[in-house]
């Protein structure tokens, strides 16, 4: 059985936590709604939501330490366990499965040595599988602490994991710089990225992304500057009163034509 009630933070970390908690609750009108980043916060500091992490929440908040236990183990992004400084995750959901995701994780599991959830000895990849990184258009994805590495392939992916155990500089294909668990915990906490540069890289969607987007809009793709004009009812053969035609063929496409009378 744990330890009840469990630990508290030594005296000085639990004032400087406290001090963050405050500048985070007061973005509240409610102060239960900073139940989420202050789950960030404490798995900044100890890279897992621990028993005394869940006990500050609760104390901050006045909540019960049951109600936020409720939260902490309802989110995947809440590690229950220590893990490493790197959080890999491929993802194996329907799209990027077929396109290899199904085969990058069981070749990482392999050549890591670990399971799902698992951590390398050295203490710098956690790898695990997850669902969808709303990246479909460049599947398969792996992310990184969620930074996204697009259009892996097992090759890649074990490159991606060498360098990171390495401690060589790896770069997302979008978004901000890597930064380690616990940093980018804090961040995701509310407080800024204060790395040179990090906020203007974070840029916006990819190519592919918008390739949906630019049909949407009637552009040709690969045509930026080619617009086509939406379909109106004048494409339509119609009679004086402006209906169509009840004489014509249906148009488009797998309608029936002159050839596709009904019962033929």
């Amino acid at each position: 059985m744990p330890q009840l009630p469990a630990p508290d933070y030594p005296a000085d970390v639990k004032a400087r936590l406290a001090a963050d908690a405050r500048e985070v609750i007061a973005r509240y009108p409610d102060s239960r709604s900073a139940l989420l980043p202050l789950l960030h916060l404490v798995q900044a500091e100890e890279d897992h939501v621990t028993r005394t992490g869940i006990r500050f929440c609760a104390e901050q908040l006045g909540l019960t330490t049951a109600e936020v236990t409720a939260v902490a183990t309802f989110y995947s992004m809440y590690r229950r366990e220590s893990g490493g400084d790197y959080q890999v995750g491929v993802c194996t959901n329907t799209l990027c499965a077929v396109m290899g995701g199904d085969a990058i994780f069981e070749d990482l599991k392999q050549y890591l040595g670990v399971d799902n959830g698992g951590t390398t000895e050295d203490g710098k990849v956690t790898l695990e599988h997850i669902e969808c990184n709303a990246a479909c258009d460049f599947a398969p994805v792996v992310m990184v602490n969620w930074e996204f590495f697009d259009n892996q392939t097992p090759g890649s992916a074990r490159k991606l994991v060498d360098d990171l155990r390495a401690g060589r500089s790896v770069e997302p294909t979008r978004g901000a710089p890597l930064c380690t668990f616990k940093e980018t915990a804090r961040i995701l906490a509310g407080f800024p990225d204060e790395r040179p540069g990090a906020v203007a890289a974070t840029g916006g969607a990819g190519p592919a992304s918008l390739v949906g987007l630019r049909l949407a809009r009637g552009e040709t793709p690969g045509h930026a500057d080619h617009v086509v004009a939406p379909r109106t009812t004048a494409d339509r053969p119609s009679d004086e009163a402006g209906a169509p035609d009840a004489g014509a063929p249906p148009r488009g496409d797998g309608a029936a034509g002159p050839h596709h009378e009904e019962g033929k």
